[in-house]
């Protein structure tokens, strides 16, 4: 993932990095911007402590008005997890009263690939923040998703080059009642994503999860598997917008998505990063946007080494 990958906004607030020195320039209000808290491990300076800084950011702006934080690069990617920020943000739940947007894991590849990034549990923010609505994370290596209740999450965002099965287990067995937006990069097994179609059963049946009407199962490497599953899928009857987006999908998936129930009722559809042919490409176009669908094709892709089916590559693994 590359610098452009960055979080640029969380909860529809633009993102700001948190410096200790301003050169004289005013800081955005608490509530105005999505602050990032950011460290670089090998500077030798103050702020290469994540915890220095973020306790200097706790001094600087008024925690009681902060709403979104963005958690950067903590340290060094293979000798501490999120445990760690994690631990803190925690600690601070007194003082950081209306946060309602976390993301965790804001890291792009000049820091760490998307698969060194060490994750944790990170459910222990859901219950210190009974009142977060956002909740992103980044990375699949050591994350943990045991099952919790949460009346609140309106939106999980879990991006990955390998997302473990335990983890995806945790998400589908969670009661969280609110939930309206669910993105998942389910990744490959190489990095992994020891995930199969049948572990996502109780999301398709469509009981899971009531006012979900987002709906992400993306970069995947079974992605024309996950295509033939959503085709008969209950759950897509609620959906307003469905991202089978970053994987491997070819003219098999689009045509079993095309032959099964109707997605004429859907507002969009994102397919980008494809592996299907221009004719695929103009059947799906045609099959759903004169009812209005916005269907993204965008980014057709090649195989590598003219394999065929075997030479398909997801958007992000390592």
């Amino acid at each position: 993932m590359s610098d452009a990958d960055r979080l640029h906004e969380l909860l529809g607030l633009p993102a700001v990095d948190f410096q200790r020195e301003t050169d004289g320039e005013a800081r955005p209000a608490a509530d105005a911007a999505a602050w990032r808290i950011s460290v670089d491990p090998y500077s030798g300076e103050e702020d290469a402590d994540w915890g220095a800084k973020f306790g200097a950011f706790l001094d600087a702006v008024d925690p009681s008005g902060v709403e979104a934080l963005i958690i950067g690069q903590w340290g060094e990617t293979y000798e501490e997890n999120s445990s760690y920020p994690l631990g803190l943000v925690i600690a601070a739940a007194e003082r950081l009263t209306s946060l309602r947007a976390v993301f965790v894991g804001d890291l792009v590849a000049e820091e760490a690939e998307i698969s060194w990034i060490e994750q944790s549990d990170v459910t222990t923010l859901l219950t210190a923040y009974p009142g977060l609505t956002h909740l992103g994370v980044r990375g699949g290596s050591g994350l943990k998703f045991p099952p919790v209740e949460h009346a609140s999450l309106r939106a999980l965002t879990i991006e990955s080059g390998g997302l473990p099965a335990d983890a995806l287990r945790g998400v589908l067995d969670s009661e969280l009642p609110a939930l309206e937006r669910l993105d998942l990069w389910l990744g490959v097994s190489a990095y992994g994503g020891d995930a199969t179609v049948p572990d996502l059963a109780p999301l398709l049946a469509g009981t899971r999860f009531p006012r979900l009407s987002h709906l992400g199962l993306r970069n995947s490497e079974l992605q024309n598997e996950i295509a033939v599953a959503i085709a008969a899928a209950p759950v897509v009857a609620q959906l307003r917008t469905l991202d089978l987006s970053n994987g491997t999908l070819g003219d098999e998936g689009a045509a079993a998505l095309l032959e099964g129930q109707p997605l004429i009722h859907l507002g969009a559809l994102d397919l980008h990063h494809h592996f299907l042919s221009v004719p695929m490409e103009r059947r799906v176009a045609e099959a759903l946007e004169p009812h209005g669908v916005s269907v993204d094709l965008s980014e057709r892709c090649e195989p590598w080494d003219d394999r065929g089916a075997e030479g398909r590559y997801t958007a992000v693994a390592e």
